[in-house]
């Protein structure tokens, strides 16, 4: 039995605040004060009887039972929503599927899939929203979308996930055309005298680059730009001798037309799986199953038709059984 104390306000502040990392983004969000959203917070905790978040950094973090607890809350409003929906307006209601996309997804990989999605449901709204991984993540747990595409998730993100890798991709350092470093042979420490762009610090990739600056003696690196965003990077780069360390698959479709070009290394960036992350023990729709159907196609005709294997892993790198057969996806 649900305790009676638990209000539809406490629910509302802690899925903001989970999702935004933050009590005064929540409270803006909610329009209350921060002290209410602090309080209403508190109150939950104290009917709970766990802490639900970590309030030792500079971002609020959910505890373990914080992890545990926003998945099932935001599993049942994103129901109740629904269940409220389909009173409202059952003649009307089409059917939907939420897509969160990482910037490596976004700019190729998603946008063929989904328009290979439409032909075959024409009726469903297919909504997706961009943004950092540890922000889609965080909707994913709690029901804000169905699914999200782009890297795996990092090590201390995997808790109630399951990953469907699709490829590997390489993180390339991308340049102008016409940049000094192009067409001769030089040094890598020479990337050091030119103004850098790279992920910023929640971004996936991030560890790998810096890893990788580290090993060829750049150390204590200070970026001019931190950004994994096309439409900002792409200007930047073609306007300046800034060196763009980005995975490929965000940049792709520039390089092959020659907008940016990539700059030569001795040694490959570290790669990472790129795929699909669900929650554990869900249902699978036929709109999610024809959509990472639509996925594999698209990721089977950019590649070769080469047939692409599941990360390693107890719980990441493999949907449950179940769930394959009921995605078609053995």
């Amino acid at each position: 039995m649900i305790d009676p104390h638990i209000r539809m306000r406490h629910l509302r502040c802690f899925l903001e605040t989970a999702r935004l990392g933050s009590l005064s983004a929540a409270a803006n969000t909610l329009n209350v004060s921060q002290p209410a959203a602090s309080k209403t917070i508190k109150e939950l905790e104290d009917i709970l009887g766990v802490p639900l978040f970590d309030r030792s950094g500079r971002r609020l973090a959910l505890t373990a039972a914080g992890k545990v607890f926003q998945q099932h809350t935001g599993a049942a409003m994103i129901d109740l929503q629904r269940a409220q929906d389909m009173v409202r307006d059952a003649p009307r209601a089409p059917s939907r599927l939420s897509v969160g996309a990482l910037p490596t997804a976004a700019t190729f990989l998603l946008p063929e899939a989904a328009l290979k999605f439409r032909h075959s449901h024409p009726e469903c709204l297919l909504r997706v929203t961009t943004g950092p991984n540890w922000m889609l993540l965080s909707q994913l747990r709690e029901g804000a979308v169905d699914m999200v595409v782009g890297r795996m998730p990092p090590a201390g993100a995997v808790e109630g996930l399951n990953f469907r890798q699709l490829y590997s991709e390489k993180v390339v350092p991308v340049v102008r055309p016409d940049h000094p470093l192009m067409g001769r042979e030089w040094d890598l420490e020479e990337i050091g005298a030119y103004p850098l762009m790279l992920p910023p610090s929640g971004a996936v990739i991030a560890p790998s680059v810096r890893a990788y600056l580290h090993s060829i003696g750049l150390t204590n690196v200070t970026p001019a730009f931190e950004n994994v965003s096309l439409a900002f990077g792409r200007q930047v780069v073609e306007r300046s001798d800034v060196v763009w360390f980005i995975s490929h698959g965000v940049v792709g479709a520039e390089i092959e037309s020659g907008t940016l070009a990539v700059l030569s290394l001795e040694g490959d960036l570290l790669g990472g799986p790129v795929g699909v992350s669900m929650r554990e023990e869900t249902q699978i729709s036929i709109e999610q199953k024809d959509f990472i159907a639509a996925l594999l196609d698209t990721t089977k005709s950019v590649n070769g038709g080469v047939k692409f294997g599941h990360c390693g892993g107890a719980k990441v790198g493999q949907f449950g059984a179940s769930a394959l057969e009921r995605a078609a996806l053995i």
